[in-house]
């Protein structure tokens, strides 16, 4: 009898916490699963393609909140008016119409709901998670990148190049184009590696933060400048094999790698890497850096 009675009164006083979280709901789940329904049948723009780390990383978010979940009832019920604030301001990007604000109100409005719920202690509980969705959010900020990517297309073409003439393969190289016969291969800013930097670097965010390690400064910035080292040389590599499947009419294999299955088995075993760079660098730091700073 008196299970039954605590039910409805937990019910009744955390009515506000559910009918917000049944608002954010409805809300956002159409929207969700239209960014994955676009990232798994590849249906979305090349710019939301970027995000496509959101497929593991949304659901990773979630998890840490689930985590926090007792940690974020302990804390106190402070309203912070920055909260109302952000709220607002999501509400309006929301029902502006505009893809990218409609996108970017997700990881707002869930930053208003932690200040007005918790404050300045709850934003911090969930700050990670919020990194995570907020990271996932696709928007066109890789749009406005692409220019500056063109240096990066240079190096890679001109080192593919390298690698090709070492192959005994007639080739040539201007700026960003390969040319093998008459075949022509450009290195575009996708093709550059771009979306596979980004996501690589946002994997290499979740693995900190699952060991630990993201409190190790030296961890983080060894892992993450290793990411981009990889995955740099990793796109190297795939434009080299692309231009050589290109240039000597393997076409059927070209498209299996650039955007077939292939090129996803080809970016699965490079994050499948940065797993094994983690272990790697998380063993040396604990067996060789952390003890050398242990008095004697």
């Amino acid at each position: 009898m008196q299970t039954r009675q605590k039910f409805p009164i937990a019910i009744e006083q955390n009515i506000l916490t559910i009918a917000i979280a049944a608002l954010v709901l409805l809300m956002y789940v159409p929207l969700i699963i239209y960014w994955y329904d676009g990232w798994l049948n590849k249906s979305i723009s090349i710019e939301h393609e970027y995000f496509s780390h959101g497929i593991i990383g949304l659901p990773f978010a979630g998890y840490i909140v689930w985590n926090n979940r007792h940690k974020w009832q302990q804390l106190p019920n402070i309203s912070h008016p920055l909260g109302a604030v952000l709220l607002g301001l999501g509400g309006a990007w929301y029902v502006s119409g505009i893809p990218d604000l409609i996108n970017l109100s997700f990881p707002l409005i869930l930053a208003g709901i932690c200040l007005w719920f918790k404050g300045i202690p709850g934003l911090k509980l969930m700050v990670m998670p919020l990194i995570f969705v907020l990271l996932a959010s696709p928007n066109h900020i890789p749009y406005l990148i692409e220019p500056y990517a063109l240096p990066l297309q240079k190096f890679i073409a001109a080192v593919a190049g390298f690698i090709l003439k070492q192959l005994n393969m007639d080739v040539i190289v201007e700026q960003i184009y390969l040319y093998v016969g008459d075949r022509i291969v450009e290195v575009a800013p996708h093709c550059a590696g771009l979306k596979m930097l980004f996501t690589s670097l946002y994997v290499s965010l979740m693995l900190l933060y699952w060991t630990g390690a993201i409190a190790s400064r030296g961890k983080t910035i060894f892992l993450l400048s290793s990411t981009v080292v990889v995955s740099v040389t990793a796109n190297i590599i795939r434009n080299t094999i692309l231009t050589i499947f290109h240039g000597t009419a393997q076409d059927e294999a070209f498209h299996w790698l650039h955007d077939g299955w292939g090129g996803d088995m080809y970016s699965a075993c490079m994050l499948g890497l940065l797993v094994l760079m983690m272990n790697w660098i998380d063993s040396y730091f604990t067996t060789s850096v952390e003890p050398a700073n242990q008095p004697d």
